[in-house]
């Protein structure tokens, strides 16, 4: 494979609880009244979009969605900041994949603001040549959009990038974009999965030998 590309929230670092209790927070402060495994149900694609399914188009302005997602997210880098690090093994990985030349960049329907904490907190963003974020692209996973936008920033072919993903629907759009993926078990179970048939392995952490095959080029 000639290019890697990275999901962000559960595929690079572990934080998708943090995420879930901001939400379940930010959503029941709304007056959702939604406990906090129905909130998990909703945890994909943009921001303002998760406002819009559980609340419907006409209950915030964009402005207002957009206040109301930075807020959740301030919160959010706050509680995470003291465990802000890389899933295990996933520091020597990024090392050996710049060390064959593979190209690297991250695909996620994380918004700048977030990608850019990880990013420049973790001190990695030497390792991506793109970065495609929730406002480059129209449609989230699992419409391929993010994925093909990197691949062409990347100036790879969509056959020749291997996809690292925790949800189903990155899976899917991983799919859609004509890519294989290696799936993550931080935040789904493997049967959550089993409808994708362009899955190469799945890995608890990137300590896995079964990613070392990746890196002979």
């Amino acid at each position: 494979m000639k290019a890697f590309i990275f999901d962000l929230n559960g595929t690079m670092i572990n934080d998708m609880e943090f995420h879930l209790d901001g939400w379940h927070s930010m959503l029941n402060k709304l007056g959702a009244g939604m406990s906090r495994e129905e909130v998990r149900g909703h945890m994909y694609g943009k921001n303002e979009e998760l406002l819009v399914r559980i609340f419907g188009k006409d209950r915030f302005t964009l402005p207002e969605m957009l206040d109301i997602a930075h807020q959740k997210e301030v919160a959010y880098q706050e509680a995470f900041r003291p465990h802000l690090e890389l899933i295990a093994g996933l520091p020597d990985f990024l090392r050996e994949a710049a060390a064959k030349g593979i190209s690297m960049g991250i695909g996620s329907a994380a918004n700048n603001f977030n990608i850019s904490y990880v990013l420049d907190n973790l001190h990695l963003r030497h390792f991506f040549k793109a970065v495609v974020s929730a406002e480059d692209v129209t449609t989230s996973k699992p419409d391929p959009e993010v994925f093909l936008k990197c691949a062409a920033a990347l100036n790879v072919a969509p056959a020749d990038c291997i996809v690292f993903e925790d949800a189903p629907k990155g899976v899917e759009a991983a799919l859609n974009a004509g890519m294989e993926a290696i799936a993550l078990t931080t935040m789904h179970t493997r049967d959550e999965f089993a409808r994708y048939n362009n899955i190469r392995a799945f890995v608890a952490d990137y300590h896995d030998p079964v990613l070392q095959q990746l890196l002979t080029v």
